[in-house]
């Protein structure tokens, strides 16, 4: 399973990042990886990028050091009905978007409240297309639900390698993180590995969640680092709901 893509990375936008666009590129070249996303976080986020970061994106050339680089944003959920830290008008203009959880946004709760969250934010929000780093042992969910809500709102599912990381806050991810992987090819939900990088050399590091997608036997049709493709054309249904 060759992976080609990695979407979740930041820049010193972000705040508690290190590294510039420029310079998680050419790594992603030295590697060998021909597509990546920038994706700060967004202004709701302590220290994070500045609305204007995300208005001004297309300043950016589409390739920087030979490599395609897609402007996004990782955005927060901010509350039980599903709302994110960016408006429409912005939101309509990046090439894909990611939101997730973070303590310094949503104060962590209990299953039922992080679960009713989740799922506002991929119903309320077309222009949400990946769910970030579910398995967060802050912000517990019933995998169920949300996988379901994932397969009817064509969202994508993120395998967040950072989160699965033992040195990482977000410790013990891995048993929820595979009940996810297992939910995900029962309903035909596309997944995605993210390095959720924050300095350039982490850019493109998806080993740990490679490993669990293959442990789960998940289908490399739904495993869309596999296919820029792919990736893009699940961006589009989920535009088109």
């Amino acid at each position: 399973m060759n992976f080609v893509l990695d979407v979740h990375i930041h820049t010193v936008n972000s705040g508690h990042a290190y590294s510039t666009v420029t310079e998680n590129a050419a790594h992603a070249a030295k590697i060998g990886m021909p597509f990546i996303g920038v994706s700060d976080h967004t202004p709701a986020m302590p220290g994070g990028a500045h609305i204007y970061n995300f208005s001004n994106l297309w300043s950016l050339p589409e390739i920087v050091c030979g490599v395609r680089v897609f402007k996004g944003a990782e955005c927060n959920i901010l509350n039980t009905d599903g709302e994110i830290d960016l408006p429409l008008d912005i939101l309509e203009r990046m090439e894909y978007v990611i939101a997730s959880f973070h303590r310094g946004t949503f104060p962590p709760a209990d299953r039922e409240t992080h679960t009713r969250a989740a799922i506002a934010a991929m119903e309320n929000n077309k222009r949400m297309h990946i769910l970030g780093h579910p398995g967060d042992c802050f912000f517990e969910i019933d995998a169920s639900a949300v996988v379901e809500a994932a397969a009817r709102t064509h969202t994508i599912i993120e395998i967040n390698n950072q989160s699965l990381n033992p040195d990482c806050y977000r410790f013990n991810g891995n048993d929820a993180v595979m009940e996810i992987l297992k939910l995900c090819k029962k309903l035909n939900v596309p997944v995605i590995a993210a390095s959720d990088a924050h300095f350039c050399t982490n850019v493109g590091n998806l080993s740990r969640a490679k490993e669990l997608i293959l442990a789960a036997e998940i289908p490399e049709e739904l495993v869309l680092n596999t296919s820029v493709e792919r990736f893009l054309a699940a961006v589009k249904r989920k535009n088109e709901m």
